[in-house]
């Protein structure tokens, strides 16, 4: 197993299922956790000097920003059944979240000089589309980029691949600062449908050296497992025919919320072969055909 890959409960404490901080990851700036809580439950925690995006991943939850206020998100029945609602919350705040169905919260996260306010982002206001087509085709849920939210360094977006799809192509990199190329750390949290026998889905991630650093990944991945991209050439990400692929990407770096990236010179011919080609159809769904 690479060093780079953090397994599923790896990081978990009480009612925290992951709980990814930068120092965890060994960087300087991106962070992820999730909880995990029973109807009516609530847990309290302080942003500190980290901002944050509450996103759930399954149920309805009411969050408590104190001193600020209170917003109620609508969520949803699982990750593959649409986008959601999502809640910004800056640094030093402290929060009180309540599960109102019981579910679970993703809370990506990066350090953070400036503070800005709470920001609620409706379900129906998040950015939607399909990247690429034919056998590249996945639906991208691009809520937390930097013209839906306003913010310091913290930038994420949903991935989802239907079975038997490819994203992260062309292989690209983001880990020099110049004109072209934004230096950002990345993290993939993924969760994978059921197969058709009822089993635990899977997928694969690859990541492989650049001119920033070596790095070696090839790993399968499960629902709840981590992987970190420090720099180098990532991609391809690949669902399996037999189950579709979930990942939540969250980056942060040294130098704003752009995302500014270097495709990889081998795979210039991707985008153009896919110009002839009709997106998946599973693709353009919202709630995913076949969700198992």
């Amino acid at each position: 197993m690479s060093d780079h890959r953090i397994p599923a409960g790896e990081t978990a404490h009480g009612a925290w299922q992951m709980d990814i901080a930068p120092e965890r990851a060994g960087w300087a700036h991106s962070g992820i956790r999730s909880l995990a809580l029973a109807p009516g439950a609530s847990e309290t925690f302080p942003t500190a000097g980290d901002e944050m995006i509450l996103v759930p991943f399954e149920g309805g939850w009411r969050v408590e920003v104190h001193g600020e206020g209170t917003w109620d998100l609508a969520g949803r029945a699982s990750v593959f059944s649409g986008p959601t609602d999502v809640l910004y919350v800056p640094r030093d705040a402290q929060v009180t979240v309540t599960s109102t169905t019981g579910g679970r919260l993703a809370i990506p996260t990066a350090r953070a000089e400036n503070r800005f306010p709470v920001q609620h982002v409706a379900a129906s206001d998040v950015p939607v589309f399909v990247r690429g087509a034919g056998p590249w085709s996945r639906r991208i849920r691009d809520f937390g980029n930097a013209s839906v939210i306003d913010a310091d360094r913290l930038l994420a977006v949903e991935v989802v691949n239907p079975g038997g799809t490819w994203s992260g192509i062309p292989r690209h990199k983001h880990d020099v600062a110049s004109e072209t190329e934004s230096p950002l750390e990345e993290i993939y949290f993924f969760e994978a449908a059921p197969t058709p026998g009822g089993g635990p889905g899977y997928g694969l991630m690859r990541v492989s050296s650049s001119e920033a650093g070596e790095i070696d990944v090839t790993e399968e991945v499960r629902s709840g497992d981590v992987v970190l991209v420090p720099f180098g050439w990532h991609g391809p990400v690949a669902a399996p025919p037999e189950n579709h692929l979930y990942y939540l990407n969250v980056m942060a770096g040294p130098a704003g919320r752009s995302w500014n990236v270097t495709n990889h010179p081998e795979d210039e011919w991707v985008t153009e072969a896919w110009q002839g080609l009709a997106p998946d159809p599973r693709a353009e769904r919202e709630d995913l055909p076949g969700e198992r």
